[in-house]
């Protein structure tokens, strides 16, 4: 069991706590909760009560929390190297390279290391600009690329909108949202057609020459967990091809285990120029990220400088930690387990709710990568909060599953399940059972 510190023993978090300056808040008006342990699929507060961790912390602990290979592999490499030059080789970062490329498909055989995924986008662009000469990137609406300059424009939520400032040579278009479609589809073959062919118009508008790269998360993550319709990732693809524009897969979420696969690209058939990934390469245990890059991109830089790198490019500790879990999700048929959650538990499970639930609105996603898309009114559709907020049913929904020993995710008018990639399936029903019983804090506001 894991080492949770009595709350009598511990230090006074409060205190330290206010020297920290926190992520995405407003300083004044957020009580962290404190985490004084965690061990497989459940955190501990500094009150020793467990959860179940269904948001995975930041959907990044996929093979959870203090798995011992990995631990093991962290103390193994503390011992023999802790740090060293990224222009010096290491055995960690040639080994988690080389595991990495075995796993991308053929013709990617070179990866580039970062500190996370923000980073790595950061670089996939830089490297699509450099390979093609051209400047505009396209991402799509309702999405996130992280919080550095590039990739905060690149999002197409909320977030992006204070630290926009129009001079990054980003353009947004809509993507596939059946749910909310913006193209008045009425199912899903209408709805990739149609949003294929307002993408295909935003690059001839936009001007195919000046465009370097269309970026998109394979399955948009924090923005909702919204599945691509059939066919148009394919039609991505081949927009990309005809018009040599290169194609960026954001796999920093949906990426190591997370869709049942190793990447979420490969439920779609389609093979992107440049891949990036973070949070699940090593379960978030030691900070890493980077881009997987394409043969033709990575011969652009054969005898001409890359203009980019860190300090701590391919740490070894953050490398040895990714190695050990790789390893692992093959030795214990991690990734197998995650689509079985889905396909079995999960899916079926969640679809249930909806059913039951006059909150839910529609239920989403594969894997251990699910949304519930909360509403006030089934037939309207209308949020049970608005877009880039909250919303008091969201706060009683969070207490309510809190209250019953479940962390949840969630972010607008949706509540994400998203549990480690080896959770059990006794977990999984035990975190449906909860959620179940919490929903019905929201249902009390539906129809009023």
């Amino acid at each position: 069991m894991a080492q949770v510190v009595p709350a009598e023993e511990a230090a006074p978090v409060h205190v330290a706590d206010a020297h920290v300056f926190y992520s995405w808040s407003a300083q004044a008006l957020i009580k962290p909760m404190v985490i004084a342990g965690a061990e497989g699929s459940y955190v501990f507060d500094d009150a020793g009560k467990r959860y179940l961790d269904f948001s995975c912390q930041l959907v990044n602990t996929n093979i959870g929390h203090q798995h011992p290979k990995v631990v093991a592999a962290i103390k193994a490499q503390a011992d023999r190297l802790c740090t060293v030059s990224p222009l010096h080789a290491n055995e960690a970062r040639n080994e988690a390279a080389r595991l990495i490329c075995e796993l991308a498909p053929a013709g990617m055989n070179k990866v580039f290391f970062t500190c996370d995924g923000s980073e790595a986008v950061e670089h996939a662009c830089r490297m699509a600009r450099l390979h093609t000469g051209r400047i505009k990137l396209m991402a799509r609406y309702r999405s996130y690329h992280g919080s550095t300059t590039t990739a905060t424009n690149l999002t197409g939520e909320p977030r992006r909108w204070p630290n926009d400032y129009g001079s990054a040579g980003v353009v947004h278009f809509f993507g596939p949202f059946l749910y909310r479609s913006p193209f008045h589809s009425s199912n899903e073959e209408e709805e990739s057609k149609r949003a294929l062919e307002h993408l295909e118009q935003a690059v001839l508008l936009e001007g195919p020459s000046t465009i370097a790269a269309i970026v998109l998360e394979t399955i948009p993550g924090t923005a909702g967990i919204m599945p691509p319709p059939p066919g148009y990732l394919a039609g991505v693809r081949e927009i990309c091809d005809r018009y040599g524009i290169v194609f960026i897969a954001d796999e920093v979420m949906a990426g190591f285990g997370r869709t049942g696969k190793w990447f979420a690209f490969e439920n779609y058939g389609v093979v992107p120029d440049l891949v990036t990934f973070a949070k699940g390469v090593n379960s978030g245990y030691v900070p890493l990220g980077g881009v997987i890059i394409s043969d033709p991109i990575a011969a652009s830089f054969a005898e001409r400088v890359y203009a980019g790198g860190h300090t701590y490019s391919g740490h070894p500790l953050a490398c040895a930690a990714a190695v050990a879990t790789i390893n692992a999700m093959k030795e214990e048929r991690i990734v197998e387990n995650a689509a079985w959650i889905g396909e079995n538990v999960l899916g079926p499970g969640l679809t249930a709710l909806a059913s039951r639930h006059a909150c839910v609105g529609e239920v989403r996603g594969l894997g251990v990568f699910w949304a519930l898309d909360l509403v006030r009114d089934k037939a309207t559709r209308e949020p049970i909060a608005p877009y880039g907020g909250t919303s008091a049913a969201m706060t009683d929904l969070v207490r309510a599953c809190k209250e019953r020993g479940l962390l949840p995710f969630t972010n607008f008018n949706r509540l994400h399940a998203v549990p480690p990639c080896n959770v059990t399936e006794a977990e999984a029903r035990e975190g449906i059972e909860i959620l179940d019983e919490a929903l019905s804090a929201a249902d009390a506001y539906c129809g009023v």
